[in-house]
């Protein structure tokens, strides 16, 4: 799970696996496979950059 935060404050995970596009317009909208948004304070570059940390975090755990 990756850490984003609305632009209320509240923070939230969510399944990057899960995320669909990622809008800028000008807030930046996560648009997740479920059709569910997300607006969300993070830049897209960050928010890139959270995701290809999970993935590495999870691909080099053991089992």
């Amino acid at each position: 799970m990756i850490e984003v935060t609305r632009l209320n404050g509240v923070k939230y995970w969510v399944n990057p696996h899960q995320i669909e596009t990622i809008e800028q317009n000008p807030d930046v909208t996560l648009v997740m496979l479920s059709g569910k948004t997300l607006v969300i304070k993070e830049k897209p570059d960050e928010v890139i950059e959270k995701i290809i940390a999970y993935r590495r975090k999870i691909a080099n755990q053991e089992f």
